[in-house]
């Protein structure tokens, strides 16, 4: 109770009597009061001590030694500063260089794996006597030692490339800040800091991407070079390897391909051209821009002066009189060989990774026969008859391809016309379906009639729009006769055709229509000169082929053999007969009558694709079978170029060279005045009955007998509209 009053009554403050008059002036300090806001007392401001200083009618200054030692503190706190900053600058460029070198090092092959690479490996053909047609592979000379070069080949190279070359561990510093200097002057680049360690690391382990991280792999290997091996070494491995345009790697191969002399035998200009190659071997090839490769040979030997590698004097006699041997540019037709050799020699030995040899079936001499024959004559008429292009093969009834030229020259143009060019041969097909009508029962005397013709609405037509009439099989071969060549191969069936086509050597695709009788799915001249063989053989495979053997240039390890197994038959003798006798008329009285071979007897036949687009002649003697295509790659129309025109001239010109001074041989089966007794007995006999004939699909079987048997080598006439015992008759038989 006496609590709760208490509370009532409020707080009361404390009166001290006797004291009011002494308290009433106290009063508190701000720093004394304690706010709510803050908990920590504040500090209290120390007091300042008063300094007495004399009196001075001007401004006060510091002591000359308290100026001194400020200066002097402040200078050692910036200095210090520096060196902390560059200390620690440097520490985390080092770290940085270091997490680099790892990075880099990861992504390459371990060192100690690393080993000098094999050089590439050289391909050397060989033609049939001996003689060496072309190199092929990366054309890789012989390692060359830098004791046996004269000193100023290899001083070309570090003038004009590295010229601290003995002075630096790999990289060259100074190198590379003069070269940035002259690119950021030129705006462009105008030079490279790589060092011939650089450019020799990155020649045998790297690509030729401009990367960073590939030009730091560059830097690294390059160290790892100047480690392992001397100066010496590295410049020897340099000159052994560097790439000098048109497939030559080394000094030795690119002396040989440019100067067709062996490296330690070139003089200073030319030791100055070949250094001056490597900044841009294709477009620098002596071979091919000799004006720029001169110019770039004056760059080296005014860099060579100016390093005190040869004398000024030196220099300018050199560039006033420069002694080249240039080689021309290899625009041979061997080329065309020399490439189809490479293609093959998968197939034959697999990959290659070794120096090889490989002995060809190629004659030399007929090779150039080849090529001057179809070059010349392109030369003189393709104007005329509006060609740009041809293709020759040569080869032996056996199939051993003697000569080929691929096009009319393989410095403009390495497509080789001779084995990859599909083109129709037109009437040049038809010797497969007068085969195919041989097998089936007919013989030459058999007649078939020339007269229009309607298969669904497709109208084949003779290239004179003319029609004979009844024609014996050996006439309508030798005039090439469109109507008849169709009504053969729609009697003995297009799938009969095509199939005997292939049996005989043609692998392309065929499509069995009634069309395949004119030749119109594409061949190329190679398949179809192989396929012509069995006819000169006497009826046997002929395979046509390059490569007799291959061996190893080190030890002549043998690597592949052709073997010597005969071939198997494909025609019957009495057939081959039967096709050699009517071939033979087409060179006699038939579409190929310009073609000649004294003393020789020869059989082929001509082809014209539609429009005049192929013009084609494949001929044979019992010695060569030669085919010969012209035409024009974009597969435009020629200026009315047949095959019995300027295929036939190549073709003669060649094989007239190509017989001569050989004692001439009969083709098999072939004899003047008939038929030899087991042809004549080949296929129905002459009284069998004769079963009734369509007009438009004839159906296999011997020809009426007639009072007086028809001349196979007769050349038929228009028949004017008589029919089939017509005028064509009346003229041949004496009217009966």
């Amino acid at each position: 109770m006496a609590l709760r009053q208490r509370k009532r009554s409020g707080r009361k403050e404390p009166i001290f009597s006797g004291f009011a008059t002494s308290l009433s002036e106290l009063r508190l300090n701000p720093l004394d009061r304690i706010t709510i806001a803050d908990d920590k007392p504040a500090r209290r401001t120390p007091p300042r001590k008063k300094t007495t200083a004399p009196r001075s009618d001007g401004p006060r200054k510091p002591p000359p030694g308290d100026r001194k030692g400020r200066a002097k503190k402040r200078t050692r706190g910036s200095f210090s500063r520096l060196l902390y900053w560059s200390a620690v600058l440097t520490l985390w460029s080092v770290i940085a260089v270091v997490g680099v070198l790892i990075y880099i090092g990861a992504h390459l092959p371990p060192i100690q794996s690393l080993e000098i690479p094999k050089r590439p490996p050289t391909i050397q053909i060989i033609a049939a006597d001996g003689s060496v047609l072309a190199t092929r592979g990366e054309m890789a000379g012989s390692n060359v030692v830098l004791k046996d070069l004269p000193s100023y080949l290899p001083n070309a190279f570090i003038a004009i490339e590295d010229r601290r070359f003995y002075s630096h561990y790999g990289v060259d510093p100074l190198g590379i800040l003069r070269a940035a200097v002259a690119n950021v002057l030129h705006r462009g680049v105008s030079q490279g800091g790589s060092t011939l360690t650089q450019q020799l690391a990155k020649n045998l382990f790297l690509t030729q991407e401009r990367t960073l991280e590939r030009k730091l792999q560059e830097v690294e290997l390059a160290l790892w070079l100047e480690r392992k091996h001397t100066k010496a070494q590295i410049l020897e491995l340099y000159l052994n390897r560097v790439y000098f345009g048109s497939g030559a790697y080394g000094v030795e191969a690119a002396a040989q391909k440019y100067f067709g002399k062996p490296a330690k035998n070139v003089t200073l200009a030319e030791a100055a051209m070949l250094a001056g190659l490597v900044k841009s071997p294709s477009r620098l090839a002596p071979d091919r821009n000799p004006e720029g490769a001169e110019a770039r040979a004056k760059i080296v030997l005014a860099a060579m002066a100016d390093a005190h590698l040869i004398t000024g004097q030196q220099a300018r006699a050199v560039t006033a009189k420069p002694s080249y041997a240039m080689k021309p540019a290899s625009a041979g037709t061997a080329n065309y060989v020399a490439d189809w050799v490479g293609e093959v020699l998968d197939d034959l030995v697999g990959q290659v990774d070794q120096n090889i040899i490989v002995e060809t079936t190629i004659d030399p001499k007929l090779q150039s026969a080849a090529e001057a024959a179809l070059i010349d004559e392109l030369a003189a008429k393709s104007i005329k008859f509006n060609v740009s292009q041809g293709a020759l093969v040569a080869m032996t009834p056996d199939g051993a391809i003697r000569a080929m030229v691929g096009g009319r020259n393989y410095a403009d143009s390495q497509f080789n016309r001779a084995t990859m060019a599909k083109r129709q041969p037109g009437s040049a097909f038809k010797p497969f379906v007068y085969l195919a009508a041989i097998e089936a029962g007919l013989t030459p005397e058999t007649i078939r009639q020339d007269a229009p013709l309607d298969i669904k609405g497709w109208r084949p037509e003779n290239y004179t729009h003319e029609y004979f009439g009844a024609v014996t099989l050996t006439q309508a071969l030798a005039m090439s006769l469109n109507t008849v060549a169709v009504r053969l191969g729609l009697e003995v069936g297009a799938g009969k055709v095509v199939r005997t086509a292939h049996r005989l050597g043609i692998t392309s695709k065929l499509e069995p229509n009634a069309s395949i009788a004119l030749g119109t799915s594409e061949v190329t001249p190679l398949e179809l000169v192989g396929a012509f063989g069995p006819f000169a053989n006497g009826g046997y495979a002929a395979g046509p082929h390059v490569v007799e053997r291959v061996r190893t240039a080190g030890n002549n390890k043998l690597l592949y053999a052709r073997g010597k197994e005969a071939p198997g038959r494909v025609i019957d003798p009495r057939a081959v007969a039967m096709m050699n006798t009517m071939m033979e008329q087409t060179l006699i009285s038939g579409t190929a009558r310009k073609a000649e071979i004294p003393g020789w007897t020869a059989a082929g036949k001509t082809g014209t694709s539609q429009d005049f687009r192929d013009a084609w002649f494949i001929g044979y003697t019992a010695r060569l079978v030669t085919g010969v295509w012209l035409g024009n790659d974009d597969n435009t129309p020629t200026r009315k170029a047949t095959g019995g025109s300027l295929p036939v001239e190549v073709w003669s010109r060649f094989m007239r060279a190509a017989h001569q001074g050989v004692r001439p041989e009969s083709i098999p089966g072939t004899q003047r005045g008939g038929f030899p007794p087991e042809v004549a007995q080949f296929g129905q006999p002459a009284d069998a009955p004769v079963r009734a004939a369509s007009p438009t699909v004839p159906t296999v079987g011997r020809s009426p007998p007639l009072p007086q048997p028809a001349r196979a080598d007769a050349r038929p006439e228009p028949a004017n509209g008589l029919g089939l015992d017509g005028w064509l008759n009346d003229r041949l038989f004496g009217g009966r």
